[in-house]
């Protein structure tokens, strides 16, 4: 049997570094398999094929973004149990969130389908690029089971301080799923369908790698006797879990309408805004993979009462995203042709990506910082914190944008992120800052010494 990774003893930055870049490499993987799936479709398909996929993104997000919340909050309880040592309860979490992700993964799928077509109208989606967005959506959404069961393995690995399975898992699915979207597009001349089919059986592999890790894992030799009801576990799954979905899906929210005042300056700026996101999404990579390390440690040791080792790890995590920022921000400033020529072919979406990407990589710092604030908020288990950010993200998005987009044009929603990432993060810091020193301040008892089976 193997055995998982304690977080709360030993020196920390060793510790944290070890954790963070197995799970540094999935995270990157996978956006850059996301990036391949972009400009696969780009040069196969075109661009409108690519604005469709593109489209999709705001929307995928609102229901990824859910699912992923509610995976994320639940591993907060399956972490702090572990650092706890408090293993029957470890088991107990680990087993009803896998029931109650089943029977949301359900209810989303059939939302998700019953309303993708009336919120595309929504968003103002063109009708060139309607059909393919309508059909990738059906497939995407059809096989969302697959990509929260991988989140759910994924999060239950991470919150036990195994970030090494993720990542081979990882290595494996963007394998599948590159030859699988090359094969689909190019030889089988699927369309875009071809493109969510490789995505979903590349979760599918994903998402059984992991599963296998877990069945093997000693504190987790899970029984049926820990897959019966309990309402008071339910409450605190859920209390950890609710607010960071909603928090993603308030932020997709903010996205949206993002999206909607995009598409109505035309499928060039929707091109042109798609391949930027991504870049983004990619981008910000190092400094979110630094902040799930910051929830992962600070749930163990938040669970073990080891608060001086949180203060610690927030260095390590924050001179993370400071060194990203500086790298990768400097990319984004001084290189934005030769990005955006990677995904896009037509002139106009290029000239309007060298609009958006110098702003964002300016004020990347904003959402390094973010991210390990934020994670670490949810490593308290104060999730409501961030949902409130949440709130304030997307407001800001929607003002600037709705103040600006008339007065200067596309370059409004790069001001609209920015400003949403600087307002969260004040939000985050303070928070994050207070919970800290009130929990150093009170006595430093050890935890009590809870029975356990191994």
């Amino acid at each position: 049997m193997a055995k998982a990774n304690d977080l709360t003893q030993g020196k920390v930055s060793s510790l944290i570094l070890k954790f963070y870049f197995p799970m540094l490499l999935t995270n990157m993987l996978q956006q850059m398999y996301n990036i391949a799936d972009t400009a696969i479709v780009g040069k196969g398909l075109g661009d409108n094929a690519l604005a469709a996929v593109g489209n999709m993104s705001s929307l995928t997000f609102l229901i990824f973004g859910f699912s992923m919340g509610l995976a994320n909050g639940f591993s907060v309880i399956t972490a702090q149990s572990f650092g706890a040592k408090d293993y029957s309860k470890l088991r107990r979490s680990v087993a009803s969130s896998a029931m109650l992700c089943f029977i949301i993964a359900a209810a989303l799928t059939a939302l998700s389908t019953a309303f993708l077509k009336p919120v595309l109208h929504l968003l103002r989606t063109d009708e060139a690029i309607m059909h393919d967005g309508l059909v990738y959506g059906y497939f995407i959404f059809g096989g969302l089971i697959a990509t929260i069961a991988y989140n759910l393995c994924s999060c239950i690995l991470r919150a036990l301080g195994d970030s090494k399975t993720p990542f081979v898992a990882i290595i494996i699915s963007t394998i599948v799923n590159i030859f699988l979207d090359t094969f689909c597009i190019f030889v089988l001349k699927t369309g875009v369908e071809g493109a969510a089919i490789a995505t979903i059986f590349s979760q599918v592999v994903s998402a059984a790698i992991c599963f296998r890790r877990i069945r093997k894992i000693d504190v987790l030799n899970i029984t049926k006797e820990d897959f019966r009801g309990n309402g008071a576990l339910y409450g605190e799954l859920f209390s950890n879990g609710l607010p960071m979905a909603l928090m993603n899906s308030i932020t997709a929210v903010g996205c949206m309408v993002i999206q909607y005042f995009v598409n109505g300056l035309g499928v060039a700026y929707t091109t042109a805004y798609s391949a930027c996101s991504k870049f983004i999404n990619l981008f910000m990579q190092p400094a979110c993979t630094a902040g799930f390390a910051m929830s992962a440690f600070t749930s163990q040791n938040y669970g073990a009462r080891r608060f001086d080792r949180i203060r610690e790890g927030l260095h390590v995590c924050l001179t993370i995203a400071t060194i990203a920022y500086v790298v990768l921000g400097s990319v984004m400033v001084f290189l934005p042709t030769y990005l955006a020529k990677i995904m896009v072919s037509g002139a106009e979406p290029i000239a309007i990506a060298k609009t958006y990407l110098p702003i964002c990589g300016i004020f990347l710092f904003a959402v390094d910082f973010l991210f390990i604030f934020r994670n670490g908020n949810q490593g308290f288990g104060k999730p409501m914190i961030p949902m409130i950010s949440g709130i304030a993200e997307m407001a800001l998005r929607i003002g600037v944008i709705a103040l600006f987009i008339p007065v200067i044009g596309f370059r409004a929603t790069a001001y609209a992120e920015a400003s949403a990432w600087i307002g969260a993060l004040l939000l985050n810091m303070t928070a994050f800052e207070h919970t800290l020193k009130k929990n150093m301040a009170a006595p430093q008892a050890k935890p009590e010494k809870l029975r356990h089976a191994a």
